[in-house]
């Protein structure tokens, strides 16, 4: 990025604030919904995906730690409610996602990129729209929920748009206030994984402009909590909106991309 001007250095700090605020208010879409707008100012996703993964990684062991700590004020008061994180369904989905998540990350594809592309985002779309009427689906088999997670942990190797099947599935099993806080801990680990594979393959961290970058992030996600908190205080009918409104402009965004 050394070569770039001053306004498109503030295209991209102003790109990663908005993706510090998507991250922490619904936690997720953080890096789906910037990427598009990043290849627009620089196309070369390598510069930018190691910078976007060291940021989750540190705010999803910030949220995770702090999640950890309600959970043990709760208990030590007598009030507990499982604390912000749903660690038993967290295991059980890890236990479905991971052997997928090493074969998409050792790049082991049978499917054309741009067709799975394609596959996914229609039905993030159809997830989407679900949300957004306010009628979520709601599986009532095992086979689909593994399956979507499967493809989620697979594609989530591969790149970075499995976030979407994952949470739609979580978003089924896991309580309103805590899937935020549980989908952080899954992403911090499928974000660990991804990043050993950068190191393996030498590609470069970017990490001198994590100096100025993750300010930028900060940001966003400090604005983002505000959001989260009035998004759960307003009724499981406008979170639920939100979120389908989200999956929609994931999905659309994907497409476009993908037949471009």
């Amino acid at each position: 990025m050394a070569d770039l001007a001053w306004y498109q250095y503030a295209l991209i700090g102003l790109i990663f604030a908005w993706s510090g605020f998507v991250r922490t208010s619904l936690g997720f879409g953080g890096a789906v919904l910037a990427l598009p707008f990043l290849l627009l100012v620089l196309d070369e996703p390598l510069v930018f995906l190691p910078i976007v993964a060291i940021h989750l990684l540190i705010f999803s062991s910030w949220i995770a730690w702090r999640g950890h700590r309600q959970a043990s004020n709760s208990e030590a008061g007598q009030g507990n409610d499982g604390g912000n994180i749903d660690w038993a369904y967290l295991f059980r989905a890890l236990k479905i996602m991971i052997v997928p998540k090493l074969i998409g990350v050792v790049g082991l594809l049978t499917l054309p990129g741009h067709i799975m592309s394609i596959i996914i985002f229609a039905i993030v779309l159809v997830y989407g729209t679900s949300y957004l009427l306010n009628k979520p689906f709601r599986s009532q088999g095992k086979v689909v929920d593994c399956t979507l997670l499967g493809l989620g942990g697979y594609v989530s190797g591969t790149s970075l748009i499995g976030a979407p099947l994952i949470v739609s599935v979580f978003a089924s099993h896991v309580a309103k206030h805590q899937l935020r806080d549980t989908l952080f801990v899954l992403w911090f680990i499928l974000v660990a994984i991804k990043m050993v594979s950068f190191l393996i393959a030498g590609v470069d961290l970017q990490l001198i402009h994590q100096l100025w970058l993750l300010p930028c992030a900060l940001v966003g996600h400090l604005l983002g909590e505000r959001a989260h908190r009035y998004m759960l205080s307003a009724g499981s009918g406008v979170f639920f909106r939100v979120l389908g409104a989200v999956l929609i402009l994931v999905s659309v965004l994907g497409l476009i991309v993908g037949s471009g």
